[in-house]
């Protein structure tokens, strides 16, 4: 009889330890310092330390179905301080099946974490989209991925579209998209489309849609990738486009060091064939060299240049910025 109460009270220990719901805090800095190099004659470079990005969450998982968690966002932001805090994450996963995954609340956003993650070098600089501000990386919302085999995925969102730094419209106009993701040994392809409806009904206005193809590859000491995105009815106006072209490469020399780069470009164009957004198109590279100081501490030396876009046989000179970026985590 003792030995069987033994054995139960054992079998109960098991099962609660099994079922044990549990949480982690985390946290997350970028930060950096950089020097213009591009000034004049006696003039003084701009330089500046500067603590970009914050983040501080907690994640909490309930059982194997569900988990929750909650991010906050330090930034700077227009409306407040150099540092004001934001709720960027709230969200509640629910794992239905063992090929589906539904996220409900303030969630991450599909609509550039594949290229984020394979990039992999948020601290330095963002992905093409979440530069341009094309799309959001979080908003209030619910997701779903589902697994269809071993190789290919799909996903589907619906959100309020204003992000997280904005409550939902007056005219409820939501934003929808969903993409599909074929990953086989190293590489990995995707496609998705982000659809914008129009708040307006005139003639020349019409539904936005961001059209995105990306693919990484990696082959542990080279990793390189790219995407391509195009914008339609760029702001509902009809044939108004935008795109957007990003290529990147990091080579690892050992375990602690790698060169890397990066070249974006940007271009527009209307009805007419005229790029309507001249101001705001051109070219921008990142080349640089990384070391993972510790685990959770990695530190960048690299030169960013942005070069305007130009019409005819102008030339513009590059603006050049030394950046020394530092991402620690716990």
């Amino acid at each position: 009889m003792k030995k069987t109460i033994i054995l139960i009270i054992g079998l109960f220990v098991c099962s609660s330890t099994t079922n044990a719901q549990s949480g982690k805090t985390f946290g997350k800095v970028f930060s950096n310092f950089n020097y213009d190099m591009s000034t004049e004659e006696a003039e003084d470079g701009f330089k500046a330390f500067e603590i970009k990005r914050s983040y501080l969450g907690y994640a909490y998982t309930y059982n194997n179905e569900f988990s929750a968690k909650i991010t906050f966002d330090v930034g700077s932001n227009d409306g407040g301080s150099a540092y004001t805090a934001f709720l960027k994450i709230a969200s509640l996963t629910w794992n239905a099946s063992d090929n589906m995954k539904i996220n409900f609340g303030m969630i991450g956003t599909k609509n550039f974490k594949f290229m984020e993650k394979a990039w992999g070098k948020r601290y330095i600089y963002k992905s093409l989209l979440d530069q341009q501000k094309w799309a959001s990386s979080a908003d209030a919302g619910a997701s779903v991925d589902y697994q269809l085999s071993d190789n290919l995925y799909i996903d589907m969102q619906i959100l309020n579209g204003d992000g997280y730094k904005n409550t939902q419209g007056a005219n409820g106009m939501m934003r929808g998209g969903g993409g599909v993701t074929y990953k086989m040994g190293a590489l990995a392809i995707r496609a998705s489309v982000d659809m914008v409806p129009r708040t307006s009904y005139a003639e020349d206005n019409e539904m936005q849609t961001i059209n995105t193809v990306a693919a990484a590859y990696d082959m542990g000491m080279l990793n390189v990738g790219g995407e391509y995105n195009i914008m339609e009815n760029t702001s509902f106006i009809l044939d108004n486009s935008k795109t957007g072209l990003s290529l990147y490469g990091d080579f690892k020399l050992n375990d602690s060091y790698s060169v890397f780069g990066r070249y974006d470009k940007l271009s527009s164009e209307d009805a007419n064939g005229n790029q309507w957004n001249l101001s705001n198109d051109g070219e921008f590279t990142i080349f640089g060299i990384q070391r993972k100081m510790t685990k959770g501490v990695t530190a960048a030396l690299n030169i960013q240049t942005w070069k305007d876009a130009t019409q005819g046989a102008e030339q513009i000179e590059g603006e050049s910025t030394l950046y020394l970026n530092l991402e620690y985590k716990f």
